[in-house]
């Protein structure tokens, strides 16, 4: 090649032509260093048929290419999945690509880095801030940059803990190389269903083929050693595994099953590594030598060398769906890559999608069940308290009945699980003397207060400010009022109604990283806890025995808004949770607090229902033609100004082109009218399954102008809808 068309990781930009060196060889897939002005930008050789460029230029006008790294090419099958991607989520290829390149210094030959960790030292000058640094930091180690926003203090203070000799220089050799998983080094006794499905996955990797599988299991059925004998089977054959997971606090405690099953821990791939480590996996990755990875939604777009097979765990999980830049879903993006690279999929779930149903209904993914709990355990026995009849006393929250069970499973020397969706101690903080309610600046939304952190936060853009003595509109004091219940207020509660029992919040501000998931894990399975209150965190992934009674604070909270899947998610969500109990010898029981006993959730879950309930959803959803069997896009509008969202969001409006089979409803606020400062109008787009949506809006979208403050995004598939 004489010249070379180059995707750039620059999402701004579109493909550019470049001259390659006489001395320098390239070709499709090679990851090359260009020029782009005065500056230089790592870049993938495209085929110039697939990539076309705005403006054809000639030879003589061209730049040389800097150089190419010593990298393997990006697989064909790789840049095809870019190209779907980015046409499918209507998204800039360059930022698809930016995913599998996704760590720059690993581009880089092999080197040492100097990282940092604490000491037993402690100084004599200990600042509030330097207390709080050493002790977030613990044992972790990294750059100074990396450790000052674990500890949530600048680069400075952890300059000055060097200097004082509390933090220390560590050499880390980068590409050390990673230790194998041995396929047979414990396998675990199967039972025959488990059996039949562990062979039959068995043989999907060894026929080498495309095959979308869904393993639908329900909870405490075994799946992962199910899945772990595909995994072993993609071994011996030398091939890669990649395990999604929708959380990275699930990622510890699935290393260390891992670990026992294959005798080493697998790679993992998730915000919390360090950049030294990203480096490493990144390398033996894209050479093969990373065998099994396990890791977010991020890692479905790396170069693997030879990768075999794709897990999806927990396949339901609406956290798989990317909210920011590529708005991508994760879930669906991995079988496109199963077929890109002609491997299996295995989606493993207790409570699958509709839209995964349907897949299987239809005959398009092969599905294996295991309807039973491994080992002889049973499924837990759910019950609805009826709020109405059984209300809590006046100032709580947990009624009696469920405090009774409590106290009950305390006396057995059991353990508890309170489940409520919500962080924090109050969802609103309201003055009442003259009424102000405490709103974020920057978006629509109340601020929440946090009493551990004794903070008020918004959690859509992160806006804090310290909780309050008076009121901030009339000057009253002691007139705040904490509306409704969160985590913390809930922890709270059971504090004083159980002084002596041992209570642990679990939430996304306490369980902020994987090692403070282990660390969790570890005290429940030593006895250590007796009553976890958690969010959504703990529905899934995580295995206690002695976890016998589940109790569901609040019910109805996820069915309230205009999401058409509120009635699904509440159900997968509840359902999931419910299944932390009983995994063990000893029988589970969950007690499901609601307002609304007849909603068909609610009827669903007491009465074990699963069947009738995603019947009766999945007819809903084909008489409004809503997805699996109809398609919705939203256009999201947002600028600093408010005139200018509204009147582009009005120009777009006017400008949808009359197709049959699709129409367009909006635009109207969203209902977070206004979102980290910007704010926000909403066009949502309902077309037949069959229409060739993206093409439609790509061309309407296309022909139109905006201000440059704005920004218009285009969310294919939403699952939010706010």
């Amino acid at each position: 090649m004489t010249r070379a068309r180059v995707l750039l990781l620059n999402a701004a930009l579109g493909p550019l032509d470049y001259r390659v060196p006489r001395e320098m060889t390239v070709e499709p897939g090679s990851i090359v260093l260009a020029p782009l002005g005065p500056r230089q930008l790592a870049g993938v050789v495209w085929e110039p048929e697939r990539m076309p460029s705005d403006a054809e230029v000639g030879d003589n006008r061209l730049r040389n290419l800097v150089g190419v790294y010593e990298i393997p090419p990006l697989k064909d099958s790789l840049r095809r999945l870019i190209e779907w991607t980015a046409n499918y989520y209507l998204a800039p290829p360059a930022a698809v690509l930016r995913m599998a390149l996704a760590s720059a210094s690993a581009l880089e030959g092999g080197r040492t880095v100097v990282e940092y960790r604490a000491t037993t030292h402690i100084p004599d000058r200990l600042t509030p801030q330097r207390a709080q640094a050493l002790e977030r930091i613990g044992d972790r180690q990294g750059l100074v940059r990396e450790l000052a926003t674990i500890a949530g203090v600048s680069e400075g203070v952890i300059r000055g803990l060097v200097k004082a000799g509390a933090i220390e220089a560590v050499e880390i050799h980068i590409d050390d190389p990673f230790a194998a998983p041995d396929p047979d080094h414990a396998p675990p006794k199967l039972s025959t269903e488990q059996r039949a499905a562990a062979e039959a996955l068995g043989a999907a990797v060894a026929a080498r083929k495309f095959a979308p599988i869904l393993l639908d299991g329900v909870t405490g059925s075994g799946k992962t050693e199910v899945y772990f004998e595909a995994v072993a089977q993609a071994l011996r054959e030398g091939r890669q595994t990649l395990v999604l997971l929708p959380e990275i606090a699930l990622t510890e405690p699935f290393l260390r099953r891992f670990e026992a099953r294959f005798g080493v821990l697998p790679v993992a791939w998730h915000s919390d590594l360090r950049q030294s480590q990203r480096r490493r996996a990144w390398r033996a990755i894209t050479t093969g030598e990373a065998k099994v990875v396990v890791g977010a939604r991020s890692a479905l777009f790396l170069p693997y060398g030879d990768l075999g097979l794709i897990v999806v765990d927990e396949a339901h999980e609406t956290s798989f769906k990317q909210e920011d830049g590529v708005l991508y879903h994760a879930r669906d993006v991995a079988v496109m890559r199963a077929q890109f690279e002609g491997l299996p999929v295995v989606l493993a779930s207790a409570t699958p999608a509709i839209e995964t149903r349907q897949m299987v209904e239809i005959g398009k993914y092969r599905e294996l069940k295991l309807p039973a709990r491994h080992g002889g355990a049973t499924m837990p026995d759910i019950k609805a308290i009826d709020l109405l009849a059984d209300p809590p006393p006046r100032g709580r929250w947990l009624a009696p009945s469920l405090v009774a069970a409590m106290e009950e499973t305390l006396a057995k020397r059991e353990q508890s699980l309170l489940f409520l969706n919500r962080r924090g101690f109050a969802p609103l903080t309201l003055c009442r003397h003259c009424g102000h309610r405490f709103q974020c600046p920057n978006c629509t939304a109340w601020m929440v207060e946090h009493r551990l952190l004794n903070r008020l936060l918004c959690h859509h853009c992160g806006h804090n400010m310290p909780q309050p003595h008076a009121c901030p509109e009339c000057g009253e004091e002691d007139a705040l009022v904490a509306c409704g219940p969160g985590v913390e207020r809930i922890a709270d509660e059971v504090a004083e109604l159980f002084p002596e029992a041992r209570v642990v919040q679990v939430t996304s501000d306490t369980i902020w990283s994987p090692a403070r998931a282990a660390e969790f894990v570890g005290r429940m399975e030593a006895g250590e806890i007796d009553i976890v209150v958690g969010t959504q965190l703990v529905t899934k992934g995580y295995h206690f025995p002695n976890l016998t009674l589940v109790g569901v604070v609040d019910a109805d909270l996820g069915l309230q808004g205009g999401d058409l899947r509120a009635a699904e998610r509440s159900f997968q969500q509840i359902a999931q949770v419910a299944g932390r109990a009983g995994r063990g010898a000893k029988p589970g029981h969950v007690l499901v607090q609601t307002r609304e006993t007849a909603a068909p959730v609610i009827q669903a879950l007491v009465g074990g229902d699963a069947a009738g309930f995603y019947a009766a959803e999945t007819q809903s959803r084909r008489e409004a033609n809503a997805p699996p069997f109809g398609r919705f896009a939203a256009i999201i509008v947002s600028s600093e100004k408010l005139d200018e969202a509204v009147e582009t969001a009005r120009a777009i409006g006017r400008g949808a082109p009359q197709v049959e089979g699709m129409h367009v409803l909006g635009p109207a606020p969203a209902p977070l009218a206004m979102l980290r400062g910007r704010h926000r109008q909403r066009l949502l787009v309902h077309a037949r399954r069959a229409l060739d949506v993206q093409d439609v809006i790509r061309g309407w979208l296309g022909a139109l102008e905006w201000p440059r403050g704005v920004r218009v995004a285009v969310d294919v598939d939403p699952y939010s809808f706010l």
